[in-house]
């Protein structure tokens, strides 16, 4: 053979090589051209002639190779219920609770990949109403209301909610904010739940929340309503910061001292909390009655002005009139902020609820759960109180509002 014809013959089976490496697969001989996907599969929860489901169902999809495209939920007279899908896709919400003793039909379709659709139907009904056999609750966050910077969000309870019941409860809370801020729910004691960003909301953020109990199995009782308020955020950042040392309120905003105010706190019998706290109420008028005390020293009945409460326990700071000479110079209180009168009503039109307020140096540290304490506790604790895991907020940062007392 000529060397022409060598090379020729050569060229002639490379070309042959390349087009089967092209063409098919050299072990199978099926063609390796791009496979078309597989179709979109569907199935919904809750599933068709499913009963006595609670106020609180959502409707579930589970989609293979594709994507939810609608879901519609209708009662029995037609009428449509709005709603909209969580942020994970795992399940479809609806604005209302559903009625009790009531049928629905949800109808979801999901488009794949490949251009085919899926549709899939349920009918199902709920159970009664549960009467008495509820969970009263109550949302610490007011509709139209402006919040300090520390503002957490409380949703307490009538009684404990057991522990096997507070993820679903978390579950049911929501909260958006504009601008957007990560959070979480976490439960301080076994009455109440509160949901904080890792550090103090942003000045003028906008706060929307839905505590979406009602209906919700909570043991073997039900969740008593559905709640909403929208709320805003201060632009300004006022703080107040109390010493025992020097026995002086250091009051500041936006980073400013705006005044420094003596202070008579609670005498060593009855220490007042170390710890970082936050204005719970104001009131203008009120009556402390403390005659349950198993003391009898610390028993009696006295009309306040302008108080503002720290802690569930009976912390406030408010006006004291019959301490204006100890103000500054020693402590005298039941474990109160005593002020004057003059500076007490100065507080009141320059605080909010929500503002942080921190109290250093004395014989007792504050307890979790006495009162709104969030923010006595670093991120990475207050996180370990989640009845839900949050992988992906554990390096969100956040520290405490102040340094840790002494």
């Amino acid at each position: 053979m000529t060397a022409r014809r060598v090379l020729a013959s050569a060229f002639a089976a490379s070309l042959v090589l390349v087009v089967g490496a092209c063409g098919k697969d050299h072990k199978t001989g099926q063609s390796t051209a791009a496979q078309k996907p597989p179709a979109v599969a569907l199935s919904i929860a809750p599933a068709s002639n499913a009963t006595d489901l609670p106020a609180s169902t959502e409707i579930a999809p589970t989609v293979s190779n594709g994507t939810v495209k609608s879901v519609t939920l209708t009662d029995d007279q037609n009428a449509q219920v709005t709603g909209a899908m969580r942020a994970d896709g795992s399940a479809w919400v609806p604005d209302q609770p559903l009625k009790f003793r009531k049928t629905y039909t949800t109808t979801v379709t999901a488009n794949g990949a490949d251009g085919s659709s899926a549709t899939q139907t349920s009918t199902f009904s709920t159970m009664a109403d549960p009467g008495k056999s509820r969970v009263g609750s109550r949302l610490r966050f007011d509709d139209g209301a402006t919040y300090g910077n520390a503002m957490p969000i409380v949703v307490d309870f009538d009684e404990a909610i057991p522990e096997a019941a507070r993820a679903q409860v978390e579950k049911r809370l929501f909260v958006t904010s504009d601008p957007p801020q990560p959070g979480a729910w976490a439960w301080l004691d076994a009455e109440s739940v509160t949901y904080r960003p890792p550090s103090y909301w942003q000045p003028g953020t906008k706060i929307t929340v839905r505590s979406a109990l009602e209906g919700l199995p909570i043991g073997k009782r039900f969740g008593d309503a559905d709640r909403r308020a929208a709320g805003t955020i201060s632009t300004d950042r006022v703080s107040l910061e109390i010493d025992n040392k020097t026995k002086r309120m250091t009051v500041s905003k936006n980073d400013q001292v705006l005044k420094v105010i003596p202070v008579s706190l609670g005498k060593s019998s009855t220490p007042s909390s170390s710890g970082n706290m936050v204005i719970m109420e104001k009131y203008s008028n009120i009556v402390f009655n403390t005659m349950t005390d198993p003391n009898p020293a610390n028993r009696y009945i006295v009309p306040v002005n302008d108080a503002q409460r720290l802690t569930d326990g009976g912390e406030f700071i408010h006006s004291a009139p019959w301490s204006v000479w100890d103000q500054g110079r020693q402590n005298v209180s039941h474990g109160c902020i005593n002020v004057s009168p003059s500076n007490a009503a100065w507080l009141m039109a320059t605080d909010r609820v929500g503002d942080p307020v921190t109290v250093k140096n004395t014989e007792a540290r504050l307890d979790v759960g006495n009162g709104w304490t969030a923010w006595d506790l670093g991120w990475a604790d207050y996180l370990k109180r989640s009845a839900s895991p949050h992988p992906e907020l554990a390096n969100a940062g956040g520290k405490r509002g102040n340094s840790r007392p002494n």
